[in-house]
């Protein structure tokens, strides 16, 4: 017999599941998730600095493949990564948190925001050079993680949801959609079908149920027992309406193992993590240019009857101290102060940034005396004094009793006893950069500033402009040679913008500061008797 080709219609069934939806559309949960590799550029990390991976916008079914080619040109490292989604798809949710779990990656909830370079910015070249394509800082504040969301986080190796961030759950939708599909059949009448082939694809409509069935249940309740999460947060994604969201509490989260601390962003992301030994797997160093790292002012001459400055190689790394003025003019209300005096390196701004938080949220002004150094520690180090809204004097701060240094004197409470001597005080080469950071910049008449070419010229340029002083600082820099050194006069430094007055050091230090109304913050109330206890002793 003859073939004989037939053509039919059925009507089939497919199903999706998506995260939560009160309307016949699908939700506009803005942009799809973007992911990007981020470095701190938080004040004092480099040359070692974490790095995370951003991912922020709504996950959709092609979100794991771009998850994919992220960690494929990451080459094996093991980056933390940052979340803020509103939700999306579930299976692609289920899938980056395989992905995460695969890869021993940990999660956060938290956003990223960008120094320079914007991750949506075309052609952006502002961190050439750099070492990385795109800088910022990780916060929670404000950072969401809900409905299909969570179920990416239970992948992560270590998962955490700080107090600022907010995580939400409810129930899923199942969107079912029909298809009318056309087969082409052929058969013979004696043998029976030859082929079958579909001809035709027709949409015939979807609708959708807030009701989580038993088959999704089932995957889910899997998926949550693999990684270690309890089922107490699938029960309240059941018992949630679809049209609402239900916050989690940290503890709650807790409890449910679907955090694994109580612990912010700052946990995977806080530039101290790379001091640690042996550093995290997240930190990578960046070593600066060659011949551009280090700059050092040659010593400057000796005032009559003073003693010659030590040379640089006899300089060590910047220590900070807390100082108190000492005089019969101030007793007991004397000014406070931070002593900076030493060569500035890469670990000189963590050195200042531990010494602040041992003060709070006091401001007192930092009296620096430094020949210059590592050009890197000093933008940051710089950045750190604007963080903080300090004010800067150039002086060199004489210490009664003790010197700091010195293992056989002690002081009250971390306080020494001291005075500024203005006309001891130098800056040179770096050391500028450091000083450009304050909020009031003041170099007196009778201490001494200068520069040379320092190399580094974009990335110092930008931080002049951050820091609002004149670009005739950098073109002072640029017209010395390394190997020599130019001397700025009190005026120029007003002009260009450097220093935002002609006094010195007194302003901040001078010891009748503390009878003005209103009273200058670095002022500290005490007792004569505190005053008498507050110096040093011989051991």
């Amino acid at each position: 017999m003859l073939g004989v080709i037939c053509l039919a219609s059925f009507l089939v069934m497919g199903h999706a599941a998506f995260a939560a939806n009160t309307e016949k559309s699908a939700p506009d949960l803005g942009p799809t998730m973007r992911f990007v590799v981020v470095r701190s550029s938080a004040p004092g990390c480099e040359p070692t600095c974490p790095e995370w991976i951003s991912a922020e916008g709504s996950i959709e079914a092609g979100t794991p493949a771009l998850f994919k080619r992220t960690l494929k040109g990451l080459g094996g490292r093991k980056l933390p990564v940052v979340v803020d989604s509103p939700g999306g798809n579930v299976e692609a949710a289920l899938a980056l948190g395989r992905l995460l779990r695969k890869n021993k990656l940990d999660i956060a909830v938290g956003k990223t925001r960008f120094t320079g370079c914007q991750p949506d910015a075309k052609d952006c070249k502002e961190n050439d050079g750099k070492g990385a394509r795109y800088f910022g800082n990780a916060y929670a504040s404000g950072a969401i993680c809900n409905s299909a969301c969570p179920l990416m986080v239970a992948g992560g190796i270590r998962r955490v949801v700080g107090h600022w961030a907010h995580l939400g759950v409810h129930q899923i939708t199942t969107t079912y959609i029909r298809t009318k599909l056309q087969y082409r059949t052929t058969y013979r009448v004696v043998r029976g079908i030859l082929s079958k082939k579909i001809v035709g694809r027709k949409n015939a409509g979807s609708y959708k149920t807030y009701e989580m069935s038993k088959s999704v249940e089932k995957r889910l309740a899997a998926y949550l027992n693999e990684m270690g999460v309890g089922l107490a947060v699938l029960e309240t994604m059941k018992n949630t309406p679809a049209s609402s969201i239900q916050q989690l509490a940290p503890y709650d989260m807790l409890q449910a193992k679907l955090v694994t601390s109580l612990d912010a962003v700052d946990l995977l992301t806080a530039p101290t993590l790379c001091n640690t030994d042996p550093v995290v797997a997240n930190c990578r160093e960046i070593p600066a240019p060659a011949g551009d790292v280090m700059a050092y002012a040659k010593s400057a001459p000796a005032a009559p009857g003073e003693p010659e400055t030590a040379q640089r190689a006899d300089v060590g790394d910047m220590r900070f101290v807390l100082v108190r003025g000492r005089s019969f003019l101030c007793d007991p209300n004397c000014p406070e102060w931070i002593s900076a005096e030493g060569m500035i390196s890469a670990q000189t701004p963590e050195r200042l940034r531990q010494l602040l938080d041992t003060i709070g949220d006091r401001r007192l002004p930092v009296v620096i005396n430094s020949p210059g150094g590592h050009v890197l520690g000093a933008l940051a180090a710089g950045r750190l004094i604007r963080e903080r809204k300090l004010d800067v004097a150039v002086a060199r701060t004489d210490f009664i009793g003790c010197e700091p240094d010195k293992a056989d004197c002690a002081a009250k409470d971390g306080v020494y006893v001291g005075l500024t001597i203005d006309a001891s005080g130098a800056c040179g080469a770096a050391c500028p950069i450091m000083l450009a950071g304050g909020v009031r910049r003041l170099v007196g008449p009778r201490a001494q500033l200068t520069v040379h070419s320092i190399g580094l010229e974009q990335r110092v340029k930008t931080y002049l402009r951050d820091m609002a002083v004149g670009p005739g600082l950098l073109a002072a820099m640029q017209s010395v040679p390394a190997s020599r050194h130019r001397q700025l006069e009190p005026e120029r430094m007003l002009k260009i913008g450097l220093t935002t007055g002609l006094g010195s050091a007194d302003e901040f230090t001078g010891p009748t500061i503390c009878k003005s109304e209103p009273m200058p913050e670095n002022c500290r109330v005490v007792s004569t008797s505190e005053v008498q206890a507050e110096a040093p002793v011989k051991l």
